[in-house]
């Protein structure tokens, strides 16, 4: 593959992380910028080792003044005048202050020991086209994971990012047999090689969900959160897995922590108000990002059709979207426009088994249209597959007005309550909420 890569320095591992025009050498305890060596007293270097390797993440104060002081009690002022002559020699924007809670290194790294530049460089690279979310960019970035890795075996990162395409790619191209567990295999061995690595356990978040295993992913980040209590990525991962669980107010205080600790942290906490009824905060918080269906599903919720109408066709006719997400978007827009036999037909021949929460909005469908049986239905294998929805969308949503008729509702109802309750009871056993989610 050709994009561009230096052929520089190709012959040996890098022994230094790399970002601006600076070189930190951990092994040597010496920062350097282009050729001249940076004085920089002991403790300023272990902060700034400390910030680089978790660059991009939330490192608390905490965490800092345990490095730095372990069993001394010092003034937080010590680790803000460290701060402080960090940001003078690194330029003021190189480190953010995370309000009440820590710094965050923000200088793109662009090298780390124990990894060929060219290699870290593909890495780099793949990270970008991860973040562009389109079929075409997961392929090449997957393939720019399985080059580093060929490079370099042992490069936890890469083996996370690869579960990441490799999930996104079966989840939304069609889906193989070897999908899952290919994706699986890449995050354990993410997990061996680093068994703290945090975008690890972020990804391995949404394989989990969606193969209806979201209680281990409770109990995972909750466990993690004993040892890193101020993560904001554990508290975005948990708004979706409490949301899987059927718990609506639990993932709101999930999204409202992950944003106290970093108010950059993006959730998908409008799905949660979407489910709870509040489908006005749900556009709100569903704005400033590429949307696709949920907003246009809460101005139908809100009866105002046109707008949900103006949407769905303008994004359809712009965008290029995977089979099943097209399916969903032009289903909703045949419910508006009455078309019920091609609304049934689009849902009936949807692969919707990567992805359960999708059931949720066509049981939602079905039931506005009329088809109560096919509503049940979804509802029913989405709980199978993982996906618990909260007794009080079934009771409150108006589009699923109809739903109380049916035959099996009371069923369908008593079976929501005992799965919320079980989640709650395992929720209350880690999550305590003074340290938590205070």
């Amino acid at each position: 593959m050709s994009h561009g890569f230096s052929k520089k320095n190709q012959s040996a591992d890098e022994t230094a992380y790399r970002f601006s025009d600076f070189v930190l050498y951990p092994r040597d305890r010496l920062l350097k910028k282009g050729t001249a060596s940076v004085l920089l007293e002991p403790k300023a270097f272990d902060a700034l080792l400390c910030l680089v390797r978790a660059a991009e993440h939330l490192v608390s104060k905490q965490e800092l003044r345990q490095i730095l002081w372990p069993d001394v009690h010092v003034s937080e002022r010590n680790l803000t005048n460290l701060i402080v002559r960090l940001r003078k020699i690194l330029g003021r924007d190189a480190i953010r202050t995370v309000s009440k809670h820590g710094y965050r290194f923000e200088l793109p790294v662009s090298g780390e020991p124990g990894v060929k530049r060219e290699t870290y460089e593909k890495f780099v690279r793949a990270r970008e086209l991860t973040a562009q979310r389109s079929l075409e960019s997961m392929l090449v970035a997957r393939d720019l994971c399985w080059t580093c890795l060929a490079e370099n075996p042992n490069f936890a990162p890469a083996w996370a990012w690869l579960g990441r395409c490799c999930w996104f790619l079966d989840k939304f191209s069609g889906g193989t047999s070897a999908g899952p567990e290919l994706a699986e295999t890449a995050f354990q061995r993410a997990f061996v090689l680093d068994p703290d690595l945090a975008s690890a356990h972020q990804f391995y978040t949404l394989l989990q969900v969606d193969m209806g295993r979201a209680d281990e992913a409770m109990t995972r980040l909750f466990r993690r959160l004993q040892y890193h209590p101020t993560e904001p990525e554990s508290f975005s991962s948990l708004v979706q897995v409490l949301r899987f669980r059927g718990l609506l107010g639990e993932s709101v205080s999930a999204h409202k922590r992950a944003v106290e600790l970093d108010p950059g942290t993006t959730t998908s906490v409008a799905h949660t108000h979407f489910l709870a009824g509040k489908y006005k905060t749900a556009i709100e918080a569903y704005s400033g990002r590429a949307g696709y269906y949920l907003d246009a599903a809460a101005w139908a919720a809100l009866d105002d059709r046109r707008q949900a109408t103006v949407l769905l066709r303008e994004r359809l006719r712009k965008t290029q979207f995977s089979k099943l997400i097209t399916a969903l978007m032009t289903s909703l827009l045949a419910v508006l426009e009455g078309k019920k036999t091609d609304a049934a037909r689009i849902m009936e021949e949807a692969d919707t088994s990567r992805e359960p929460e999708i059931l949720l909005y066509f049981a939602r469908h079905y039931c506005h249209l009329g088809l109560l049986d096919p509503s049940i239905r979804a509802l029913e294998i989405a709980a199978r597959s993982g996906f618990i929805c909260a007794p009080e969308t079934l009771e409150l949503d108006p589009w699923f007005g109809l739903l109380g008729k049916h035959r099996h509702f009371g069923s369908l109802l008593s079976t929501a309550h005992a799965f919320v309750g079980e989640a709650r009871s395992t929720f209350a056993t880690y999550a305590d909420s003074s340290k938590f989610f205070r």
